[in-house]
């Protein structure tokens, strides 16, 4: 073995890898870009061996291609995913079906009240640590058993996104503490193993992988994938993590009282705590690391957003430089956006409302407003969501000390500067916001005993620290709320239209 490390993280719309040194230099980087099947109004899906197998194979491929790095030069792997998804697997391994994703899949509405119901919200917050939302697993198994039960007579094995990777990678069935903490109501948020209290006839445990810590070894690359992906048969895989757990760490959140902030097709928190502090708002989860506890949050559309408004309102736009234009014109409009306001519910919202039948809403229309104020809107409806995030987080008593920022999103100041203006709160950027991947990499180093605990700080140290424009803290503060009364009045109209 040599003494490169590995890191391979499968988004929402594209996969990235990163080979790494121990000291935290990047050699080389590949991207695969991909696709979300969308085959009903709010499901969303992927194919497991299409998608995120093939996407994991394609990275080492491209990286380990013998001109220079072979895979004997990879001292260790770690992959990270999309997540909490749900991918039923026959006795044979296979995927018998399209995985349903994260928090983004709405489908399970009805199943979270029968759940809700069945074993009593306060039972489920005690237990569990959180209450069910569209980001919780238990309710979309028991839609599985609802509405496709021939899938469900055939499953063995229940996996996520990085479990199953993990699982074709290694042949063991392991799933990270964090990404566990979703398969409500299956575990026990105290002790973060499965605990059948609340189980509901939903599953056995022998359907369920394994619960570990991320920086833990899962097993090794078995000889078939090794003949897939070009690494050697026997090198060491981690347990990994969600991608968003994977961000945190690249950051060096790892420390209680860190906020990590994820600008990428959602706009994920993660806050580092040393106690869990439950609340129905927000997502009480296992951390990375043996004895950690995380508050996490997400919004449903935030780089989506941005996406959606690339490819439906600047198709005139260079693909390559759309979003630096409408970046650029987006500079030129004042604060506020003259006048309007916009809620970036496109695909209903996760935190803090948990409302999976919002939808986007824009206000303040008039024949004077450009495609250039509607980006403006658009990014500030997402630092207006952020700010309604950390308020929660302040109410519920979790402290924040730190907040650092990381994603597609960070590597522009603009974004997180209005994000910073609009919150009020200073915010880190890093050195490097390489993301996931990167994160994977030092997860693999520490597997693999060549980086010690705590490292990732020299790794990826602060770029700069932006802090807020007291100048626009009055307008601001108007719009917060503003944005808070506009889901009030509209909730009733949008749910009706949907």
């Amino acid at each position: 073995m040599g003494e490169l490390l590995l890191g391979i993280d499968i988004g929402t719309y594209s996969s990235k890898a990163a080979l790494v040194r121990p000291d935290g230099e990047i050699l080389e980087t590949a991207t695969v870009p991909h696709t979300m099947d969308i085959p009903h109004p709010g499901w969303a899906e992927q194919d497991a061996d299409d998608v995120w197998w093939h996407d994991l194979v394609a990275l080492c491929r491209e990286l380990l291609n013998g001109d220079p790095t072979t895979g004997n030069d990879v001292a260790g792997v770690a992959v990270s995913a999309i997540g909490p998804c749900l991918l039923p697997l026959d006795t044979r391994g296979r995927p018998l079906r399209k995985g349903i994703l994260y928090g983004v899949d709405t489908r399970a509405d009805q199943e979270i009240d029968e759940l809700t119901q069945r074993l009593g919200a306060d039972n489920v917050m005690r237990h569990s640590g959180m209450a069910f939302t569209s980001q919780a697993i238990g309710p979309k198994i028991l839609w599985l058993k609802h509405h496709e039960p021939e899938v469900w007579k055939n499953t063995a094995k229940l996996h996520t996104a990085s479990s199953y990777l993990v699982y074709r990678l290694t042949g063991e069935h392991v799933i990270d503490k964090h990404t566990a903490s979703h398969s409500m109501p299956l575990i026990d948020i105290r002790t973060l193993a499965w605990n059948d209290a609340l189980r509901s006839d939903l599953a056995a445990e022998s359907m369920l992988p394994r619960p570990a810590w991320s920086d833990e070894q899962a097993g090794t690359v078995t000889k078939n994938a090794a003949e897939a992906t070009g690494l050697a048969v026997g090198t060491p895989v981690s347990v990994g993590a969600v991608d968003a757990l994977s961000e945190a760490i690249s950051v060096g959140a790892t420390h209680p009282g860190d906020l990590m902030i994820m600008y990428g097709s959602t706009t994920f928190f993660i806050l580092i705590e040393e106690a869990p502090h439950p609340d129905p708002r927000v997502w009480t989860t296992g951390g990375a690391f043996a004895g950690q506890y995380a508050l996490a949050a997400g919004m449903a559309t935030t780089g989506s957003l941005t996406r959606w408004f690339r490819d439906n309102l600047a198709q005139d736009l260079p693909e390559d430089t759309a979003y630096q234009q409408l970046f650029d014109a987006a500079a030129n409009v004042p604060p506020g956006a003259e006048g309007l306001l916009m809620l970036p519910y496109f695909s209903g919202e996760r935190t803090p409302i948990n409302d999976p039948h919002a939808k986007g809403v824009i206000a303040g229309l008039t024949l004077a407003h450009t495609r250039d104020h509607l980006y403006r809107a658009t990014l500030e409806a997402v630092a207006l969501g952020i700010r309604h995030n950390l308020d929660t987080f302040r109410a519920i008593g979790a402290p924040i000390q730190r907040i650092l920022a990381v994603g597609g999103g960070a590597q522009t100041e603009f974004w997180p500067r209005i994000v910073t203006d609009t919150t009020g709160a200073e915010q880190i950027l890093p050195h490097t916001t390489l993301g996931a991947a990167f994160g994977d990499a030092y997860l693999a180093g520490l597997t693999a005993g060549l980086v010690k605990p705590g490292s990732i700080d020299t790794w990826n140290p602060p770029r700069t620290t932006l802090t807020p424009d007291p100048h626009h803290r009055e307008l601001y503060d108007q719009r917060y709320r503003l944005y808070q009364q506009l889901y009030r009045n509209t909730r009733d109209v949008v749910h009706a239209l949907g």
